[in-house]
């Protein structure tokens, strides 16, 4: 089981923000499990605290910005983009500024940082969303799209199109995560001439250089034109007559952009606030729709705040009924688990399939057939027995016996033709023949019963 992650160490990066053009810092500081990220604006009374969750941004037309309350913060998607690739789940940012710096318009020092000070793992569990359907979000007016489809981990395919003489069509792709580093963190930011302008009239970018972006010239100027845009941002002049890319060191590839999109699509993805095993592809992406996004998927992670695991009748069980029955006493009508279809040290995955001969159907009721709750609570038992037996030496020679049960909950009725799914993990550490265990019954991807369990095991005489 893969567990959180936090930095090994505090680090600090200084440069200047990219709109407000002001000096500033950012540090990067371990945090403790289950925390997320935070931003803190240690320049404000108060020293106030912003969560970085898709709900809290008030802002994407030129970057992804985070507020709460008067308190704001730009441009963090760079940032939050090399924390979520690198598998860090758990860090505060402490920021001098309205924004975050933009250093040279990529997450490459970002990630360097992050190798240096190292990352440490952590004793809580890392709580994975896993993609089990489409999900969509589009745009009619703009044409941007994303679509995320069930993949066994986390992948990107960014497509950018623009109608654009030297920028037209690009796509990027990811794969592995793991391949961040060196293909996706380096890409800069970019931007169109006109946009540049545009910019500078709205009083923004007074710290936007050709050191920390790609500027893309595509409509001829005049000299006199060029030259007084290359000044407004301290750019060296350029040859009018020249169309093309225009930055202080050449591109890394010829789909920098696009692969600088795929990094921002990763640090709005952050913002989800949970670590997602899906296949995402972006079609014509930007801040807005990702934030779109974003928060359709925080709406569809709180209607499903408990995944229900992942069945393939297809695959071989790990412990058949035979196995069931060598392990538990229980017999028809009261053996309540067909089939466990996964299980390591400290969880089980089990199956029950519900049909019409059940015997407490002649009762519960006649004419209008439900499962009882106390039974499903008796199946969940039985199937956290098999998961403590299992960590026991010569399991076949104990038992185990209810001692508690807290927190029942019945959230939905199971009827004939359900397929029951059990899941049950230990609470605290199995010791003194005392486990503790917290359980729930899906039905297809709904949690129709859960409940705490603690059961003695003892040996058979």
């Amino acid at each position: 089981m893969l567990k959180q992650n936090t930095l090994g160490g505090s680090f600090t990066l200084h440069g200047k923000g990219l709109h407000t053009g002001l000096s500033l810092t950012v540090t990067f500081n371990p945090a403790p499990e289950n925390y997320g990220y935070k931003i803190q604006r240690i320049d404000l009374p108060g020293e106030p605290i912003i969560e970085a969750i898709a709900e809290n941004v008030v802002e994407t037309t030129r970057g992804t910005v985070l507020a709460k309350g008067d308190a704001r913060c730009s441009t963090v998607e760079h940032a939050l983009a090399a924390l979520y690739a690198l598998g860090v789940d758990n860090c505060l940012l402490q920021v001098t500024g309205p924004e975050v710096p933009i250093l040279d318009g990529s997450a490459e020092l970002y990630v360097e940082n992050i190798r240096r000070v190292g990352i440490v793992e952590q004793n809580a569990p890392k709580d994975w969303y896993v993609i089990h359907k489409k999900i969509e979000v589009r745009d009619e007016k703009t044409g941007s799209v994303i679509t995320i489809l069930p993949d066994e981990q986390f992948s990107i395919t960014a497509m950018i199109s623009f109608e654009s003489r030297v920028l037209n069509s690009q796509f990027a792709t990811i794969d592995d995560v793991s391949r961040f580093e060196k293909e996706i963190a380096p890409a800069r930011t970019f931007c169109f001439v006109r946009e540049v302008e545009m910019l500078l009239g709205a009083g923004l970018i007074k710290g936007g250089d050709l050191n920390n972006a790609i500027v893309i010239y595509e409509n001829q100027k005049t000299q006199a034109d060029l030259d007084r845009l290359a000044d407004a941002i301290g750019a060296p002049h350029h040859d009018a007559t020249e169309l093309g890319y225009l930055q202080a060191k050449p591109l890394l590839w010829e789909n920098e952009p696009a692969r600088h999109k795929l990094l921002d699509i990763i640090g709005d993805m952050a913002l989800i606030g949970r670590p997602i095993k899906g296949r995402i592809i972006a079609t014509k992406p930007g801040h807005t729709i990702n934030n779109k996004f974003a928060r359709l998927m925080r709406k569809e992670i709180r209607a499903h705040r408990v995944q229900a695991p992942v069945y393939d009748p297809n695959k071989v069980p790990v412990m058949d009924i035979n196995r069931i029955r060598e392990l538990l006493p229980h017999r028809y009508p009261m053996l309540f688990v067909d089939k466990a279809i996964a299980m390591d040290a400290n969880s089980i995955v089990a199956v029950k399939n519900i049909t019409g001969n059940e015997p407490f159907f002649q009762g519960h009721f006649p004419n209008e057939p439900v499962v009882p709750g106390v039974l499903l609570i008796e199946a969940l038992a039985q199937t956290g027995g098999l998961l403590v037996l299992s960590n026991l030496p010569n399991p076949e020679n104990y038992s185990t016996y209810i001692l508690r049960i807290d927190t029942a909950k019945f959230t939905q009725k199971v009827v004939p033709g359900d397929t029951l799914i059990f899941k049950a993990a230990f609470s605290a550490p199995f010791r003194h023949s005392i486990a503790q265990m917290h359980g729930y019954v899906f039905v297809g991807e709904n949690v129709v019963a859960e409940a705490s369990l603690t059961a003695q095991v003892i040996e058979n005489k």
